[in-house]
Parts: structure tokens; sequence; C-alpha cells
């Protein structure tokens, strides 16, 4: 074991532990705050959603969407005289990811005045960081005022007899595949499951999906459905309710042995049964806190004991999104910044410097086929918060504008109402491209904008938003205050 080389040392106002895109949200609003910053990074300087996460899949699952969004609509459809041309897709891929090379992004750093130290950083005191670079050289990185915590998460290897050692794909080696298997089994019935399924589905490999419990928990029962249907028409297999028991490595490939005692084989295998945070080797016991653990905070991202430590992005928990974690980001890069200038902290809820969507505000898109879009409480997850709800649902085919976007158009959108302050709590949408409606549906819910004011946000005719005027058409035109009074 070679002797690391002698110490250096370092202080900045922020030091932050990783730079992915919550990092460097975190590190950029601290830096536009007046502070210097620091990002300690052992891999690739943009993080998971850059190279092995959101990009790439994304990357992986567009071309296929718009074959069937051609083939959809007369004209195109007989234009389309080919297959889908899997190398080229691989190839977008690649170039997404820039051929994972991080040299953009490191330049991206220079040109915000964040500094980057290269290696495995561990807390090793307070507002202290010891980061051992890969030449085994040294440094010791001091804070004034903060270090934030932004390692992210691992994919999660549940206790499953053989899994581990037969050393499955996990969503990084799915996104960066560089051949695809004839076969895929996939052990989980998430986001990340759903979404594989549906690009390997589209490059003609036979996937079988075996979900412990249903197809995308969480949100809405009839997006499941759908979902699930799409994915059998397409020739997956998808076995909901379904354990599996032990994995083993074959010559050929794996096979899982289910609980029913059903076998399934595959030549490759995804496991894609949650996240676990990245927080094991980064000094926590150093300062009273379990390694492994998830990192609790407030909403200001402040780590519970500390006046120092903050926690932020996947690690915490709280939502384990990108975009949650860029908005959790902005509000801990600007609190610290306050905070080191003896500023005014705006921390109520709805505050500039707390994130409190991430309670009962949070969009998410499922890029599968079809697309699911939702943001807020599912009709269930209300009831359960004890609010008196009601769930209005509209077929989206029904529109005109979806009529015009593809023919036999197919798709549903739910808007889950709190009856007694007549404003949005949730809304769902699952057809193609609906994507494209969510953020409407996030202001509705963030801003809870009374449905008496949404009847006047009049949807363009014709597009699919006038899924809007039809949600509140089946919902009914409530009564407004003033007509109350009159009564």
């Amino acid at each position: 074991m070679s002797t690391p080389q002698a110490l250096g040392t370092a202080e900045y106002d922020v030091i932050v532990l990783g730079a992915g895109a919550v990092g460097e949200n975190v590190a950029d609003r601290a830096v536009q705050g007046g502070l210097t910053a620091v990002i300690v990074e052992s891999e690739l300087v943009g993080g998971e959603c850059s190279y092995w996460a959101c990009m790439p899949s994304k990357a992986l699952l567009r071309s296929a969407q718009v074959l069937r969004a051609a083939r959809r609509v007369p004209g195109a459809a007989q234009a389309v005289t080919g297959e889908l041309d899997v190398a080229a897709v691989l190839a977008r891929r690649d170039a997404f990811t820039n051929n994972w090379s991080d040299a953009g992004q490191v330049a991206w750093l220079e040109s915000a005045g964040i500094s980057l130290a290269r290696g495995h950083g561990r807390i090793t005191g307070p507002k202290e960081v010891t980061v051992t670079a890969p030449d085994g050289s040294v440094t010791v990185l001091r804070a004034r005022h903060a270090v934030a915590v932004a390692t992210g998460s691992d994919a999660f290897i549940p206790d499953i007899e053989g899994l581990r050692d037969a050393h499955p794909w996990t969503s990084r080696e799915a996104t960066s595949v560089k051949s695809v298997p004839a076969s895929l089994a996939i052990i989980g019935g998430g986001v990340v499951a759903a979404e594989m399924a549906t690009a390997f589905t589209s490059f003609g490999t036979a996937v079988t999906i075996v979900a412990r419990r249903g197809l995308l928990d969480g949100m809405e029962p009839f997006a499941a459905e759908m979902v699930a249907d799409a994915l059998r028409a397409d020739g997956a297999s998808v076995l909901l309710e379904t354990e599996t028991t032990r994995v083993s490595r074959t010559a050929d490939g794996f096979t899982l042995e289910l609980g029913d005692g059903s076998t399934v084989e595959a030549e490759q295998l995804l496991v894609a049964t949650g996240r676990t945070p990245r927080s094991s080797d980064i000094g926590l016991e150093t300062i009273g806190l379990t390694p492994g653990a998830w990192l609790d905070t407030d909403d200001t991202l402040l780590v519970p004991g500390f006046d120092w430590l903050y926690a932020v992005g996947d690690v915490n928990h709280r939502a384990l999104l990108t975009h949650q974690g860029k908005y959790q980001a902005r509000a801990a890069g600007d609190v610290i910044a306050a905070r080191a200038n003896h500023e005014e902290v705006s921390d109520a809820p709805w505050g500039t410097h707390v994130a409190s969507a991430d309670h009962r505000a949070v969009p998410q898109v499922a890029f599968t086929e079809p697309e699911v879009a939702s943001v807020g409480l599912t009709a269930a997850a209300a009831r359960a918060a004890g609010y008196d709800v009601r769930a209005v649902d509209y077929e989206i085919g029904h529109v005109a504008g979806a009529s015009v976007l593809a023919d036999g158009y197919r798709g549903t959108a739910r808007m889950v109402v709190d009856e007694e302050r007549q404003v949005v709590l949730g809304v769902t949408f699952v057809g193609p491209d609906v994507a494209e409606l969510l953020q409407t549906a996030t202001l509705a819910v963030v801003a809870e904008v009374p449905l008496d004011r949404l009847w006047h946000a009049v949807p363009a005719y014709p597009t699919v938003n006038e899924i809007w005027l039809r949600l509140l058409e089946t919902y009914g035109r409530p009564v407004t205050q003033r007509e109350q009074m009159a009564a």
C-alpha cells in the first residue's frame, strides 16, 4: 500500500461533496452570493444524471417515441418504411454523454468561478473535508461557513439469494449499454424498470418484468394499468405481485426462480428496485452520524444538530428526482450565502430559502409508452392525508387537439380537488406527449389557484391543453365567494 503524499491545505467559504447537477447548483448559487466554493468529485463532473440516468435514458427512449408518433399519423405513417436503427440510437446516446467525457462540465465550473478537487472526499471534522486524489496525494479542505453533501444515491440491490454474486446490471449498465441483449429480465416495477422495459422492447429485446408489488407504485392505478397494457402489447411479459426468490448465473445468462415455482431465463438481468444513499464512506461517523444512512434535513436543507452541514439532492431522501435536487440546491446555496453574509433568511413555507415543494408539489414524468406525467398528490394519498377529495377523470383522446396530434389517441387525465378549499391537489396525465402538459398543472398545484379562477385560463384550440377545460366542465363550475355572499 502506497504512503499518501504530504498534506496540502486550502480554505473556502463552502465545500460541496459531489459534482452532479445538484452539487453544481449549490456551488453556483453560493458563488453568486459572493462566496468562494470548491466541489469535490471522484468520478465525472456532471454526475449520475448526465452520464448514467436522466440524459442517456431519455436518449435511448426518444427515437422509438418519435417513430411511434409518426406511425400514428396517416401520411407520415406511409413514409416510415424501416425499423428502428438501434446502432444509431446508441450513437446518439453517446453524443448526449459526450462519450463520458466531462471536459465541458469542467470548463463550465471554471467559467462560474467554482474550484474543483478531484478525488474521494471524506468529512474529517467540523467544516473539514479530506480529499484523496487518484494519485494518492491528500489535501485538507476547510470551510469557513458550510459543507454541503450532494453525493446522490446508488442502485439498491435487494437481499435475494444469489443476486449479488450474479453481478446483474444496475441502471448504470443499462443506460450505457454497448450492445443490445436478445433477452432482458428486470427485477423491479418503478420508473427505471418501466422506462428501461420500454426502451429495450423497442430495440427488439424480449423483456420480462418481475415486480414484487405493482408497476409504478405511488402513481394513480390507471397509469400503471395503461403502461403495463402497452408493454404487453409490445411483447413484454409483465409479472406483477411476483417474488424473485433466487438468482443464478448460467452459461447463457441468468435464471430467476420465482415465488410461484416458475423460472425466468434471460441473457441479461437488470435490477431496478430503488436507491440507497451514497453516504457510507464520506466520514459521517466522525461527526456523530451514521454511515450509509439518509441525511435528514429541515426545509433549508440544514442537517439538524449542525449549523454548517447541509444535505442536498438524493442523499436526503426528500424527493429522488434531478429537478427536485436542483430546486433544493438553489435554496441551499442561497441560504448558505444569506447566513454567511448575515442577511435575512426567508424560511417560512414557500419562502426563498426553503424547499416547500418537496412535500406535496413534486412533478414527475415516466417516459414510458404511454408517458405518465404527474404532480402533487394522488387521490389515495390525498385521502390518506385527511383531505376531503373529489377525483375527476377525462379521456384525453376526446379532446380535439389530441385527435390532431395522433389518430386513435388514447390517454387519461385525473384532477384531484380539495373540496373544502376548491383547489387542485394533484394532476396525472397518461398518454403520448403529456409531459408537455405538466408545468401548467404544477403551477396550479403550487399556487393553489382556485377552481373558479382556473375557468378563466383559456386553453388554445385545438391543443391538448383543452383537457383543462374538459376537467373543469366535468367537475362543474364552483360557486365563487362573491356568489356565496350574494346568496
